[in-house]
């Protein structure tokens, strides 16, 4: 219901009063005609916006038809698996170097070194190693090496020049220089036996 200066002056009032209610009520009035308006533009953003939301979501579910969230699981499986293989193979490395210096230190060197790391594989992959990379339970290694690998333990052996017959010209004499020289040793050592030694 709106107001009128008639029913304003049906109830008795004055101009002035008239004018000063006449004045508050189109005051807010206009007040309220700007908020509907400021409403209404803010429901076309609204619509708009909805209208986005259904664009994203649209394309959210063609993104999902395309199978992107399965190529990234299959792709990650497959760098997992990687990563896991490597891991395997540094792991297997660093068994198999301490097998080695194990082995070495054990006196199996050589081809025999490389027969028992063939023929020990089992035990070096269950090999356990510590932070310093070195084995922390031998005992698999050790019943190799005391049974099937015996054979390929070496023994140095160093055995010196045999004394009651030195070689020739190692006597550690000097050797004669010429001719005349040899001779002289020669006929020296009939008639005297040995080495002439010089003062």
């Amino acid at each position: 219901m709106s107001i009128t200066r008639k029913m304003l002056k049906g109830m008795g009032l004055s101009e002035e009063q008239q004018d000063t209610i006449l004045e508050a009520h189109g005051e807010q009035a206009d007040r309220l005609r700007a908020e509907l308006k400021q409403a209404q533009e803010e429901a076309g953003r609204a619509g708009q916006l909805e209208q986005r939301v259904n664009e994203l979501e649209s394309q959210l579910e063609a993104a999902d038809q395309d199978g992107w969230k399965d190529k990234h699981d299959a792709l990650q499986q497959q760098f997992d698996q990687y990563k896991a293989e490597i891991a395997a193979k540094e792991s297997q490395a660093a068994k198999e170097k301490a097998a080695r210096d194990w082995y070495q230190g054990q006196g199996v060197t050589g081809k025999a070194l490389e027969i028992a790391m063939r023929g020990s594989g089992g035990e070096v992959a269950a090999l356990e190693l510590d932070e310093a990379g070195k084995i922390k339970d031998s005992s698999a290694l050790e019943a190799l090496v005391q049974g099937d690998f015996a054979g390929l333990v070496s023994r140095e052996e160093t055995k010196g020049a045999d004394t009651a017959r030195p070689p020739a010209g190692q006597s550690g004499g000097e050797q004669p220089s010429s001719r005349g020289a040899e001779l002289y040793a020669a006929y020296h050592s009939s008639r005297y036996g040995g080495e002439r030694k010089e003062n």
